[in-house]
């Protein structure tokens, strides 16, 4: 079972669950975990391979993973804690992941909330995407992983940011790394699929202005889906919970409390 961090609250009944991205672990939520444990009861989670969830003996011998299996296991821990519903938060890849889970568990997702959303590659995502799977198994995974970091994140006020993951990331083996990657394949059709379907559930995307891969297609999908709004943090990229941590914890926090 994958690793997880609980804080339960005295009386509140609501219960939000944090889901990272690729490379990243659950300390990329340090600055929400004061601000929400006050307030409702907290899962965060590490994902397969990343932070405390070392890769199980099944996995040394699996070379690929799908959403399907990752989302698999993030249904196992809320399971196995008996929690009925929850709030889920994801930032980068955790994104499509809790949007996966609303798909296949939908009663289990109260609402969604999308920092730093992906919901479509643009042509220079997907030509990124094309040159990593290319190279991954000759330029050295960190390489790999800190080019990627950088064109996402290229700011100044982005290095923040690029610096957690590239450290997180190192704490990754190579194997692992190319597994993850591997996902890309089937991104694609999956995220057409999201786009295409308005799943009727609570969305708040919270985006930095200058996500300039990723904010364009979000404002396009808010303006067709229904239950989807979307809050633009200024002076903010790709991460947004840990370049503003206060304006994401105050919007997020109040957009819950709104939906009680």
């Amino acid at each position: 079972m994958l690793n997880y961090y609980l804080y339960l609250h005295n009386t509140s009944k609501e219960w939000v669950t944090f889901v990272h991205g690729a490379g990243g672990s659950s300390s990329i939520w340090f600055k929400q975990i004061r601000d929400f444990k006050k307030q409702f009861n907290v899962l965060i989670l590490d994902l397969r391979g990343h932070g405390n969830s070392k890769p199980t003996l099944k996995d040394t011998f699996n070379p690929k993973y799908t959403f399907d299996s990752i989302t698999n296991d993030i249904v196992e821990v809320i399971d196995h804690l008996k929690i009925q519903e929850s709030h889920f938060i994801g930032i980068s890849l955790g994104t499509i992941l809790i949007r996966n889970l609303a798909e296949k568990k939908p009663k289990l997702v109260k609402s969604m909330i999308m920092g730093g959303a992906i919901i479509k590659l643009n042509i220079r995502s997907q030509i990124l995407m094309k040159l990593g799977v290319i190279f991954k198994s000759v330029v050295p995974y960190m390489l790999l992983y800190k080019f990627f970091a950088f064109i996402i994140m290229p700011r100044k006020n982005h290095k923040k940011s690029r610096s957690l993951f590239v450290n997180e990331a190192k704490k990754l083996y190579q194997k692992e790394f190319i597994r993850w990657f591997k996902l890309t394949s089937e991104i694609n059709p999956l995220l057409r699929f999201f786009r295409a379907k308005d799943i009727k559930i609570p969305t708040l995307y919270v985006m930095g202005a200058e996500d300039h891969l990723f904010l364009p297609s979000i404002k396009n999908i808010v303006a067709k889906h229904a239950t989807s709004v979307l809050f633009i943090i200024k002076n903010c990229g790709h991460v947004v919970n840990v370049e503003q941590p206060e304006v994401f914890n105050t919007k997020t926090i109040g957009f819950i409390k709104s939906l009680a």
